[in-house]
């Protein structure tokens, strides 16, 4: 087996290693669901993914095609609807939400709407789903995006899901959760999480072969540098043959 990878499977790599065993993660169609089977298989078995249509804490031996697919409901803690699961987060019983989208600003809000003005948009998206619910629910949401100027806007042309909307305290005076918000951005270039006093978006580690300066090029706002960019590691030749092998055989996503 070829230890050469493709842009996909290092984001998947790089997701899956974000989800910590043992907690609960609201997992999207994609990316997030390959991410989080080989988070299982890897280094949390206990990992309880949740997802839009009711399946909760599924077994995720086979990829599911999309969130309401028969497989996220395979061995599952619990087969219920999209209104107890949405409840679940909203009680603060769901840890992290993994998020995509075509925009994100520095405070980590989202556009998956449209491209251009609303009434007459250049490019209609797919909208919110639950991206609005995860992303005001959740505990920590990670997003999962590539990393260009058109994705990292000074301004959104469609607020879809609340990051830390203006800034320091805004989510909580819009009626959000205290402690909620953005934790990680993962993309083709680098990991980014935010800084904690101005809730500002901030780099924090660099994929193989990328440097502070194509991220800096790629990201139309003025990006917060950690005191030590470390960087991170490649897929392993385990997560590599377990991805292409057991998570998604067919290559429907990676």
């Amino acid at each position: 087996m070829t230890t050469t990878y493709t842009p996909s499977e290092l984001l998947i790599c790089l997701a899956s290693r974000v989800m910590e065993d043992g907690t609960t993660a609201f997992i999207g169609t994609g990316i997030p669901m390959l991410a989080a089977s080989l988070a299982q298989s890897m280094h949390a078995p206990n990992l309880v993914p949740i997802f839009e249509f009711g399946g909760t804490g599924a077994i995720l031996e086979k990829l599911p095609l999309a969130v309401g697919d028969m497989r996220t409901f395979n061995k599952a803690v619990a087969a219920s609807g999209i209104c107890d699961v949405m409840e679940t987060a909203q009680r603060g019983f769901v840890e992290f939400g993994f998020l995509g989208g075509a925009q994100i600003d520095c405070y980590g809000n989202i556009n998956s709407t449209v491209i251009g003005d609303h009434a007459r948009p250049k490019v209609r998206l797919p909208g919110s789903g639950g991206a609005n619910d995860v992303g005001s629910s959740c505990w920590r949401t990670i997003a999962i995006m590539r990393h260009d100027k058109r994705r990292f806007v000074n301004k959104l042309d469609f607020l879809t899901t609340p990051g830390y909307l203006t800034g320091p305290g805004a989510r909580e005076a819009a009626g959000l959760a205290a402690g909620t918000g953005p934790y990680r951005v993962v993309t083709n270039l680098c990991v980014m999480g935010y800084d904690k006093k101005s809730c500002r978006m901030k780099l924090l580690s660099l994929n193989p072969g990328m440097t502070v300066q194509e991220v800096i090029d790629n990201t139309s706002f003025e990006l917060l540098m950690a005191e030590e960019i470390t960087r991170n590691e490649p897929p392993t030749p385990e997560e590599l043959r377990i991805l292409r092998e057991k998570v998604d055989p067919d290559g429907l996503y990676r």
